[in-house]
């Protein structure tokens, strides 16, 4: 079973930037496709970056392109959100995904492993 673990949230103001990792426990981590997801309140869940098990292939949400960038380090089976340039809209619960298949995906449906998530809030 494989189990994620999300960690790095806080509060940040405007302009600042912050690291969120996620920790992978079970499965085979360096072959797991690996997103993250945000929730704003009263919101539904958003996709937000994405990145294969190879990390040939990655993918943005329009709005964090060129400030956000997904990593990940198969030594320590994390995965990394680098969120720089942060905006009040930036405020969200992340969370993150894994599954064998989702090859990158944006749809949260593709992605079958989840962790609880951790808050990031974004002042003004």
């Amino acid at each position: 079973q494989v189990q994620l673990k999300e960690s790095g949230g806080g509060l940040v103001q405007a302009g600042g930037s912050l690291r969120i990792s996620c920790a992978v426990n079970g499965g085979t981590f360096s072959m797991l496709d690996m997103g993250w997801f945000r929730q704003a309140p009263g919101k539904g869940r958003e996709f937000v970056a994405a990145l294969s098990w190879s990390g040939r292939f990655s993918n943005y949400v329009d709005s964090v392109k060129g400030r956000f960038s997904i990593s990940r380090d198969n030594q320590t089976n994390t995965v990394y959100l680098q969120m720089n340039s942060l905006k009040p809209e930036d405020t969200a619960v992340y969370y993150c995904a894994a599954d064998y298949y989702a090859n990158a995906a944006v749809n949260s449906n593709y992605y079958t492993y989840w962790g609880q998530g951790t808050q990031v809030t974004v002042s003004s």
